[in-house]
């Protein structure tokens, strides 16, 4: 697989809509077509018809932690820095930055020319806002985590220290000054992140409830909202107070959310869309098609297991589920779409000091094996004193593709182990608290990196991680990671992820399925659609004929 970490060829003429984690369940089409033309003309010639999947759930930066809401955002907002065509960040509303020696602190230059789309101008106390906001217990933010990396805003978030103890200060109205807890080499690529983009304060503090509508949402990013039927559809028309809005070529944006991919490929084949995912079962006729994009994603499609719900509380037993599954198969033959098998959890294309690939270093960590996973599963029965193994159940979103992956699951689990598993499925929000919650005994998940860093996948399985969700805690596991976000020492931060990620594969309490891409196909004249193996929809730059 390419390392797209490395590699600065520019990947261009490349649709994004959501991954396959943003195709949560079955929606229909809008009904009135006659409406959406008429939003389009009303905005201009060159206006791009895309399909966001599902309604957003929020426009609160620090609220909206997914891709329904990220790939919009990206092109309202704008933080402190954009990734570019190299996938590396560049000046946005930072015109520049220094650092200082020990890299702890970072002095960010904003533009003088960077206004809201109400004219009020970006201030750096807009992005302390939403930074204090994001790290503010009392908000609840799932991204909450992202902010540890500043000084204080692990202790602000965990309800022990205060905002006044945060290292983000206004030298002045243009300038912002940001202390971290310690050198953080991808700060840079985690502030792209729309966890930090900036919030009008005056704006905010006036009415809180500023993102949930049109009317009074106001942008800095290369489009503003400029309609918005919740469940239904968005338009967004080009923003003439961005700063850099001469180099922006759309009129606007049409989204439709239309929760079917099969739906939304019918769609496309109408016209009444620019770019539509290929489904499963037309991916032999399609996938080599001149018209057909595909670029790798950073994350993992992954099964949870519930370790304090019997039988997954043996580390045995849980191995034995995982070892019965074939990876290759359900790549190859059920999601298709040239998708990678996932013999390990951090994704290939992060490269280490020595430029070598994290995945070749740590190698394959779990392969199907259904001898083994047999006799894995006869000693931990054998340790439980089970004659019988407990009922399990396989839950999953409802989505066409889970649905196939999962019922697969099931076959291999029944012909491996000789094991009969229940299938349940729900629609994502029911799905996602009950996850949460702890509810599910085996589940389907998913995780598209924030950052372009191991660490970003690795530290949601520690102790009392928002991203955990199976019951595991391993105190050595924790060790690992605190010590690799606080390591000086490139090497040894490195060192400390290869062993977290093979403690991860010893104790089981998840297992991989395959890594991600994003396959597209394209109506002619679309161009410059710009998406990142770590990062979000880019429309900045687009264009269409």
């Amino acid at each position: 697989m390419k390392k797209w970490l490395v590699s600065m060829v520019i990947i261009l003429f490349v649709v994004a809509l959501a991954a396959c984690t943003a195709k949560k369940g079955a929606g229909e089409e809008p009904k009135d077509n006659s409406k959406q033309n008429g939003a389009e003309e009303s905005i201009g010639q060159k206006v791009l018809k895309l399909n966001n999947g599902r309604e957003p759930t929020s426009f609160d930066p620090a609220i909206g932690f997914d891709n329904v809401s990220w790939d919009a955002l990206n092109n309202l907002l704008e933080g402190l820095t954009r990734l570019g065509d190299d996938h590396q960040p560049q000046p946005a509303i930072a015109e520049r930055w220094d650092v200082s020696e020990d890299g702890k602190t970072y002095t960010f230059h904003l533009r003088k020319d960077a206004n809201w789309s109400n004219g009020d101008p970006v201030v750096a106390k807009d992005f302390i806002f939403a930074w204090e906001r994001l790290l503010n217990p009392d908000t609840g933010s799932a991204a909450g985590f992202l902010g540890y990396f500043i000084k204080g805003g692990e202790a602000f978030n965990n309800g022990k220290g205060s905002k006044d103890d945060l290292g983000l200060t206004a030298v002045d109205e243009k300038t912002l000054e940001v202390e971290l807890e310690s050198p953080t080499g991808f700060f840079l690529h985690l502030i792209t992140n729309p966890a930090f983009f900036p919030v009008n304060h005056k704006v905010a503090e006036e009415n809180p409830e500023w993102h949930t509508e049109a009317n009074t949402f106001v942008a800095n990013g290369p489009f503003k909202l400029d309609a918005w039927k919740h469940d239904n559809e968005m338009v967004f028309s080009k923003n003439k107070e961005y700063w850099d809005a001469e180099n922006v070529r759309l009129d606007g944006v049409h989204w439709t959310m239309i929760d079917d991919v099969n739906t939304e490929y019918q769609m496309f084949e109408r016209g009444e869309l620019d770019s539509a995912e290929i489904p499963a079962e037309l991916s032999d006729q399609l996938i080599d098609g001149e018209n057909v994009q595909i670029v790798e994603q950073g994350g993992l499609d992954f099964y949870r297991f519930n370790v304090t719900e019997e039988p997954f509380q043996n580390i045995k037993i849980r191995k034995a589920f995982a070892l019965a599954i074939d990876q290759k198969e359900i790549a190859e033959f059920v999601v298709k779409n040239k998708v990678e098998p996932a013999f390990g959890f951090v994704s290939p294309g992060f490269t280490n000091p020595e430029g070598k690939d994290f995945r070749d270093v740590n190698e394959d960590l779990i392969s199907f094996n259904p001898e083994e996973a047999k006799a894995l599963l006869e000693e931990g029965m054998k340790e439980e004193g089970y004659d019988e193994l407990p009922n399990v159940t396989l839950s999953y979103n409802t989505d066409h593709v889970n649905k196939d992956v999962a019922e697969t699951l099931q076959g291999m689990i029944s012909e491996h182990l000789g094991v009969d598993v229940e299938l349940e499925n729900t629609e994502w929000n029911v799905f996602l608290e009950d996850q949460k919650a702890l509810k599910h005994q085996l589940s389907r998940s998913s995780f598209l990196y924030d950052y372009a860093d191991p660490i970003n996948f690795l530290e949601s399985f520690i102790t009392g991680s928002y991203m955990n969700r199976t019951g595991w805690s391993n105190e050595k596991y924790d060790e690992f990671i605190a010590n690799a976000k606080s390591a000086v020492d490139e090497k040894k931060r490195w060192e400390y992820m290869y062993e977290a990620e093979k403690l991860l594969a010893e104790e089981m309490p998840i297992f991989p399925i395959r890594y991600y891409n994003q396959v597209e196909v394209l109506q002619e004249g679309v161009t410059n659609i710009h998406r990142h193996p770590v990062g979000y929809l880019d429309l900045k730059y687009a264009d269409k004929q």
